[in-house]
C-alpha cells in the first residue's frame, strides 16, 4: 500500500510508544514483485534505501513515502546497502560479488529570480531552502566506482565514521577495507581474515573500531588502522545475524538466528549488552 499509514500499538503500554506506520511501495521485478533483502536510513533522516533480489536499490523520500530513484547496475540480488555519514554516498553489494559506490544526494534546487535555477548545499541552507517554494532535493544516482575483489557474494557493509573507508563482508569469509580517499581507477583495499564463515554483519563504532559477525557463530572486534584483531567473542549457538554499537562505542549488542538478543559471552546474563572498555579484552568466565 503505497504511502499508506496505519496505527501500531506495543504489547507493553508505557514502555514503547509507536504512533503511525508508513507503508512504502514494493520492489517490482520484471515478472513479479520481489522480496526486500535489506534497508537502511540515511544519517540525515531524509532518505531510506531498500535492496531486493530484483537487482536494484530504491531510494525513498522518508517524509513523502515515495520512490525518488531506482538504482540499477547490479547483475544479481542486492544484499546490503550503507550510507556515508554525510548522507551523500551509498554503497551496495550482492550476489554478483561487486561493491558499487553511488552518489545519491547532491543539492537542493530552487528557482531563483527570473526562473533561473539555484543550487544550494543542503548542509549550509537546510533551514532556509526547505521553506522556499519549489525546492527539491536532487539525487544524481551516478555510479562513482565499482569495487571488485571479493570472491563470493557481498553480504554486509558499513562506512567508517570519517566516511573515507568502507568495510565490506562476504561469503568468501573475508572483510575488505576500501580506501575511498584514493582517486585512482582501482581503489586500494586491505583484507581482514580470521572468520571461517559468511560475514553476515559489520558495524563501526564511533571511535573507529570495527565489529564483524559471522556464520561461524563468533564476533570479532578489529582495529582497522593496524589490521589487528583485538577480541574474538564466542557464545552464540547460531549464526550471528546482527550487531550494533551503542552511540558512545562502549557497548555492543548482538543477535543470532534464535529467539533472543544475547551477549556474545556467557559471563553476561541474556538480554544485556557487552561492555567494551580499553584495553578491549574479552571478559573471562568465572
Amino acid at each position: 500500500m503505497a504511502g499508506g499509514r496505519g496505527p501500531m500499538n506495543s504489547e507493553a503500554p508505557g514502555t514503547l510508544a509507536v504512533g503511525r506506520v508508513k507503508f512504502f511501495d514494493r520492489h517490482r521485478g520484471e515478472v513479479r514483485p520481489c522480496p526486500v533483502k535489506f534497508c537502511r536510513f540515511s544519517p540525515d533522516g531524509r532518505l531510506f534505501a531498500s535492496t531486493s533480489c530484483d537487482c536494484t536499490i530504491r531510494l525513498w523520500d522518508v517524509a513523502e513515502t515515495k520512490c525518488l530513484q531506482v538504482l540499477k547496475g547490479h547483475q544479481r540480488s542486492v544484499e546490503t546497502v550503507s550510507f556515508s555519514h554525510d548522507s551523500k554516498q551509498l554503497a551496495s553489494g550482492g550476489w554478483d560479488k561487486t561493491v558499487m559506490l553511488w552518489e545519491v544526494q547532491t543539492a537542493l534546487l530552487c528557482h531563483g529570480p527570473g526562473g533561473l535555477p539555484k543550487s544550494y548545499d543542503p548542509s549550509e541552507t537546510e533551514n532556509m531552502a526547505l521553506q522556499l517554494l519549489g525546492c527539491a532535493l536532487l539525487q544524481s544516482g551516478q555510479v562513482l566506482r565499482h569495487l571488485v575483489g571479493h570472491r563470493d557474494s557481498v553480504q554486509s557493509s558499513d562506512f567508517a565514521p570519517s566516511s573515507d573507508c568502507l568495510a565490506t563482508g562476504s561469503w568468501d569469509s573475508t572483510i575488505r577495507m576500501w580506501d575511498l580517499r584514493a582517486r585512482t581507477p582501482a581503489f586500494f583495499h586491505q583484507e581482514l581474515e580470521g572468520h571461517s564463515g559468511n560475514i553476515s554483519c559489520l558495524c563501526y563504532s564511533a571511535s573507529g573500531l570495527l565489529a564483524s559477525g559471522s556464520w561461524d557463530k563468533t564476533i570479532h572486534i578489529w582495529k582497522p588502522s593496524t589490521r589487528s584483531l583485538l577480541v574474538q567473542l564466542k557464545g552464540h549457538i547460531t549464526w550471528v545475524k546482527s550487531i550494533a554499537f551503542s552511540p558512545d562505542g562502549l557497548q555492543l549488542a548482538s543477535a543470532g538466528y534464535s529467539h533472543t538478543v544475547t551477549p556474545p559471552d556467557h559471563a553476561f546474563p541474556p538480554g544485556k549488552f557487552l561492555p567494551l572498555h580499553p584495553p578491549y579484552q574479552s571478559p573471562q568466565h568465572p
